[in-house]
């Protein structure tokens, strides 16, 4: 899970989105996101192939977006290695 904060707002973010895509290098799958309706902050699942390719991603969008990554996992998956 990627978290954004928009450090312009979100003008800017949509329109280079707009002018070329989401620029994912190899590597690194957009899945889904969610906005707050403050157009503030973004969640947005990604699959990755490692650190690399994310921190590749991250560093094309820091002019305009602060990064948190938290890993996750399904809740499938959560119960599979939940003890009991």
């Amino acid at each position: 899970m990627v978290i954004e904060r928009y450090l312009q707002g979100p003008g800017p973010v949509y329109e280079r989105v707009r002018e070329g895509g989401r620029r994912l290098p190899p590597g690194v799958t957009f899945v889904d996101s969610w906005v707050d309706i403050a157009l503030d902050r973004c969640w947005q699942v990604m699959d990755a192939d490692g650190e690399e390719a994310l921190r590749e991603w991250m560093d094309a969008w820091r002019d305009l977006v602060a990064f948190e990554v938290v890993p996750v996992v399904s809740s499938q998956e959560a119960a599979r290695r939940a003890p009991g």
